[in-house]
């Protein structure tokens, strides 16, 4: 059989992929998509989404058992584990159907199967109905990333569970042990704790949430412990002694090897590209720990192949490998675009609170030799936020004091990953102090608490 050739080949479906492929598809190109899963990949159906939905209903949970602060009276709260999980499992079979049908609607041959980079311009595809060829012009990799497992800390889906048996749970954890308090790590860690598990959290680092600005992991880490979680810092797990319905952990701390029993262990310790069995060796791909090494356009070096998302490195965000994909599919048909700034791209974590920022940390841009003003400014003295109840949280912002650049912005408390895209949009816009301080928000709003932390940093807060 004649190979399919197409003018614009994606490999994988997931945020950056199927992003990629109906950008390609407006801009004229004949399109193929390749998934061997799911369409919208772990982040739509393993992932980000998912997780949104368990914890909506966490955070509900936890608005019910709250109804008497607010004048209300709810008797005998409680949860369904398993209608908690069919919900979320619902949302995503929601968005995986709304993705097949925009590449339907952009006319994007979708094959579902396994594929391969055998030669430059080529793509094999093994099908349940066996071996499909395909040629193109452009190859764009996107297959994304997996959880990372450690020697002796490996998943069973019994006791120990990656993020894909923490998404459906056989079961509600008593007594849970979270090794790892990276976004994925701490999102379980507040799902499950808020429904009743009793946590704790092992992070190696010297505090949690290890990529957030100092100030923002220290106020969320207060809020964790407030809420019972226990949390152990500059720790590791050393092992794991299974047996039935119980593991014994060996956790290292200050020198010393102490044990704790637990039911369950959620490990997440960061991800690895699927870079395994796409023919990226002897096309002379460089891959650097199960990454592709790829520059600003997101080329591989390979003529006509390019790596976008979780494979190609940091950061492993849904939006950075969608602004990718966008960015690939106009440079192959001949766009002028604008290679991804990474300072430029927000991350946002959906604990309870909510954790977002973007650009560089105080001690980041200390580093690299910035004289700085710093404003922080507490949820406390925002209107709307004591009016719903969320009065703990904190906005800071870090400008270059010489040029009044916005470097860095970081939060901590409700809403604060809708929040962070205010300073997104200022930066991309270059905005100075002085733009945002003359900028008109709303009242009563949390947005608000954006401009006083820009203010505090000058010395001209109102309310604080």
């Amino acid at each position: 059989m004649a190979a399919k050739s197409f003018d614009f080949i994606v490999i994988g479906a997931g945020p950056g992929g199927y992003v990629a492929a109906i950008r390609a598809a407006q801009l004229g190109l004949s399109v193929a998509v390749v998934e061997r899963e799911h369409l919208g990949g772990i982040c739509l159906n393993w992932g980000c989404i998912p997780t949104k939905a368990l914890l909506r209903s966490s955070e509900v949970f936890h608005l019910m058992e709250r109804a008497k602060e607010f004048g209300l009276s709810a008797e005998k709260i409680g949860y369904d584990l398993d209608a908690v999980v069919n919900r979320s499992r619902g949302v995503a079979k929601q968005m995986e159907g709304g993705v097949r049908g925009l590449l339907k609607k952009n006319k994007v041959t979708v094959i579902m199967g396994e594929a391969s980079v055998p030669a430059k311009g080529k793509v094999s595809v093994k099908t349940d109905k066996g071996t499909e060829e395909l040629t193109g012009k452009t190859i764009v990799l996107a297959t994304g990333a997996r959880a990372r497992e450690l020697p002796g800390l490996e998943a069973d889906g019994d006791l120990v569970w990656t993020y894909r048996h923490a998404l459906k749970p056989a079961r509600m954890p008593k007594k849970l042990l979270v090794i790892g308090s990276g976004a994925i790590g701490i999102e379980f860690a507040s799902f499950y704790n808020t429904l009743g598990a009793d946590t704790t959290v092992v992070e190696v680092m010297d505090r949690v949430l290890p990529v957030e600005d100092a100030d923002i992991s220290a106020f969320a880490k207060k809020q964790f412990v407030k809420q019972g979680m226990k949390i152990m810092e500059k720790a590791m797990v050393k092992k794991l002694d299974r047996a039935k319905g119980k593991v014994t952990a060996h956790i290292e701390v200050g020198g010393k090897v102490e044990t704790q029993e637990f039911d369950t262990v959620i490990s997440a310790v960061g991800i690895v590209g699927n870079v395994e069995n796409l023919g990226l060796e002897e096309l002379g791909v460089k891959v650097d720990r199960t990454h592709v090494v790829v520059d600003e356009y997101c080329r591989t070096g390979v003529e006509g192949l390019y790596a976008i998302g979780d494979i190609a490195g940091a950061p492993w965000l849904a939006h950075k490998a969608s602004h990718e994909g966008v960015m690939v599919a106009e440079h192959a048909a001949g766009k002028k675009v604008h290679p991804i700034r990474p300072n430029s791209i927000a991350g946002c974590t959906y604990c309870h609170p909510q954790v977002a920022s973007v650009g560089l940390t105080e001690a980041k841009a200390k580093e690299a030799g910035y004289e700085l003003k710093v404003g922080k400014f507490p949820f406390i003295g925002n209107g709307k936020a004591v009016a719903l109840g969320e009065a703990e949280g904190l906005i800071k912002t870090v400008f270059d004091a010489k040029t009044g650049e916005l470097l860095g912005a970081h939060m901590v408390g409700a809403e604060v990953t809708e929040l962070i895209q205010g300073y997104v949009v200022g930066q991309a816009l270059e905005t100075t102090e002085e733009d945002l301080m003359h900028t008109v928000f709303p009242h009563p709003t949390l947005s608000e608490m954006l401009h006083e932390s820009v203010l505090q940093a000058y010395g001209r807060a109102i309310h604080i």
